[in-house]
């Protein structure tokens, strides 16, 4: 199966710390291999996402500071390919765009935005494709979650991760949670 990334584009330090991290836990935990923080460096953001990882297990690779042109242009160049994530694109459920990525049998880096991007994300130069979750405005962090959930067709649900300190038991009601190592 093609690994997936995250590019987060426009990242600001004194009122995205939250999304940003939510968008870095979302992608590992739903599947994908790790995240690229474009053009930005915040440590709050990064120290986060490692100790999730480490008491949560699995491998997710987190860099932050990388100029988001140089990381598609790069990107692109080994072959991959790039989903944007707008409500302008074409609509997941009513068109066969993931079918069409999916046939690429490529490496995907989704760029998920934080504030309106260039329109240049929009063009084939940038993004092979631009794909909406719905048309209507909503959360970044919505979008990548149900791009992902799609993308790996549930399975990253029941995905088991290694060198987990903690591990979740799942209970029909309360809570259990087990030393893993």
């Amino acid at each position: 199966m093609p690994k997936v990334y995250v590019l987060r584009w426009g990242h600001r330090p004194n009122r995205d710390k939250r999304l940003t991290t939510h968008v870095a836990l979302t992608a590992r935990a739903l599947g994908a291999s790790g995240m690229f923080l474009s053009d930005i460096e915040d440590p709050v953001v990064e120290q986060t996402v490692k100790k999730v990882v480490q008491r949560w297990g699995g491998r997710f690779r987190f860099e932050m500071g990388v100029p988001w042109k140089k990381t598609i242009k790069q990107w692109k160049a080994k072959g991959r390919i790039v989903v944007h994530l707008t409500a302008y694109g074409e609509n997941i459920q009513t068109s066969d765009v993931l079918e069409r990525v999916k046939a690429t049998g490529k490496d995907v880096l989704v760029i998920v935005g934080s504030q309106k991007v260039p329109s240049e994300f929009f063009s084939p130069e940038i993004s092979d494709f631009n794909i909406a979750i719905g048309n209507q405005p909503h959360s970044e962090c919505s979008s990548l979650a149900v791009f992902l959930d799609r993308y790996f067709e549930g399975k990253e649900l029941a995905k088991e991760f290694d060198n987990a300190e903690m591990k979740i038991i799942p209970q029909k009601h309360g809570k259990k949670v087990i030393q893993a190592c």
